[in-house]
């Protein structure tokens, strides 16, 4: 029964890290100065929000001016999911009003790292009026 007992404050323990690490992690990409464009990949990125419950971890991302039909998810690794969307109309920096910069997108990216366990094959999404709903269940200790 101590070994139970131990075993759990073992992972208890492991669990704190691994979120301490995410959280690092997280902050760093925060702080680090960065554009939300790609120039040589002709992608912006979209707007995003992750939501993490005790049930599930739910990802809004805003994808204006695309179709659901050209909306693509895809899991990296683990922890990592891309989602990528070709727009229906170029945008231009000139369209922001930038003009010392030139360029042009036609596509919308992003990756997203998730920082809890979750089922990646149970997820569900729904396309409405260029919002996207990602909804994924968290795992439970049993599945890990």
């Amino acid at each position: 029964m101590t070994s139970k007992k131990k075993q759990f404050i073992f992972d208890t323990i492991d669990e704190y890290f691994e979120g301490f690490e995410d959280w690092a992690e997280q902050l760093q990409e925060r702080l680090a100065q960065r554009h939300s464009w790609n120039q040589r990949a002709c992608t912006i990125e979209p707007l995003r929000h992750m939501e993490i419950t005790p049930l599930e971890v739910k990802i809004t991302v805003d994808l204006p001016h695309t179709e659901e039909k050209n909306v693509k998810i895809t899991q990296m690794n683990e922890k990592t999911i891309e989602i990528s969307a070709k727009i229906k109309k170029s945008v231009k920096f000139d369209d922001f009003g930038i003009t010392y910069r030139r360029g042009e997108f036609n596509m919308l990216q992003c990756r997203t790292r998730i920082p809890v366990p979750v089922n990646t094959d149970q997820m569900k999404t729904r396309f409405n009026k260029g919002i996207l709903e990602i909804r994924l269940p968290r795992k439970s200790r049993k599945d890990s």
